[in-house]
């Protein structure tokens, strides 16, 4: 088959905004679709954790994406820009006919890739060999049109690749995307080794290390923190090599700012979209429940707005002279 053109740099990882009555807020969506782009996005990862596809069902899943494949086509067809790449996962069942049945949807829905989540094979966790053996009987079933990607999701449990089980994606040459969460420089670096000169590409899901893969060779950032100033990553992607003591600069102020991901994420980020950046979305989210967004996790976030004044302006001081 012949690969799509996954793009590099950033993809952040798609947020649901819910109407008030809790249905999937279709306008707010496409609005969140305009400000990745405007804010310098080259893809989008639909469909995954910080969407709450476990707290979807496949109806909505496919809904979600769906509107931003059709968004990400609208706004290149309007700006003449090459297009946002589209992943999306929605694998989230145990058994394997409706794992099937959950990716061609994705792929239906107009992706360009879909991902497939790694703790969804081998559920009992019993080791590689049998990881492996559901992988390539999942892959068989799957049209061989479809482009295929990966993701060491957290919930709900961390699933990451051994060297073998990366070595085996790789050889399949059916995958081109990687969400890695390892988090793990070493790791990431021996990664990075093994998908030298192949079609699989890494993006890191930690800003603390995302320096260290690029600089190795990594695709770029795919991680919730792109749902907050995604443009200091967009820079860090692009200018890393060029302007190298403000890059290290730059990726000390991420790995500070990404430990608000403690926070009740994605609430946080749908209370900073609204109240900082004009989009007018719920803050309601299915997967924080438990937990009502506290005057604490307000005052964080608009600590976090501040402190973008300062790094934007230092960003871009110099370039329109």
């Amino acid at each position: 088959m012949t690969q799509p053109r996954i793009r590099e740099g950033i993809y952040p990882t798609m947020l649901t905004p819910y109407t008030q009555s809790g249905e999937i807020d279709a306008e707010s969506l496409r609005r969140l679709m305009e400000w990745y782009e405007k804010r310098g996005c080259q893809g989008v990862f639909a469909a995954c954790q910080s969407s709450e596809i476990f707290c979807l069902n496949l109806k909505e899943r496919k809904m979600i994406t769906e509107i931003t494949a059709r968004e990400a086509a609208a706004i290149s067809a309007k700006n003449g820009q090459e297009k946002m790449t589209v992943v999306a996962s929605g694998h989230v069942s145990d058994d394997l006919g409706e794992q099937v049945e959950e990716l061609i949807a994705m792929w239906e829905s107009g992706a360009d890739a879909v991902v497939l989540i790694s703790n969804r094979l081998d559920i009992g966790n019993t080791g590689e060999k049998q990881w492996i053996k559901e992988l390539e009987e999942l892959v068989r079933r799957l049209p061989e049109e479809i482009p295929l990607g990966i993701y060491e999701c957290p919930t709900p449990y961390k699933r990451l690749l051994s060297e073998k089980m990366l070595e085996t994606i790789r050889d399949m040459g059916r995958f081109c995307f990687f969400k890695d969460t390892c988090c793990d420089p070493d790791l990431l670096t021996e990664r990075l080794r093994i998908l030298e000169n192949s079609s699989l590409k890494l993006f890191n899901a930690n800003a603390q290390t995302l320096l260290h893969t690029l600089q190795r060779g990594g695709a770029g950032y795919c991680g919730i923190m792109a749902n907050f100033h995604p443009e200091w990553y967009v820079w860090l992607a692009k200018k890393w090599k060029e302007e190298k003591d403000k890059a290290d600069w730059l990726e000390n102020i991420l790995s500070m700012a990404a430990f608000s991901e403690v926070l009740p994420y994605p609430t946080t980020a749908k209370y900073y979209l609204k109240e900082y950046e004009g989009i007018p979305v719920n803050v309601f989210s299915r997967s924080c429940r438990q937990r009502e967004l506290k005057e604490y996790d307000k005052l964080v976030m608009g600590q976090l707005e501040r402190l973008g004044n300062g790094i934007n302006t230092r960003l871009t001081k110099g370039e329109n002279k």
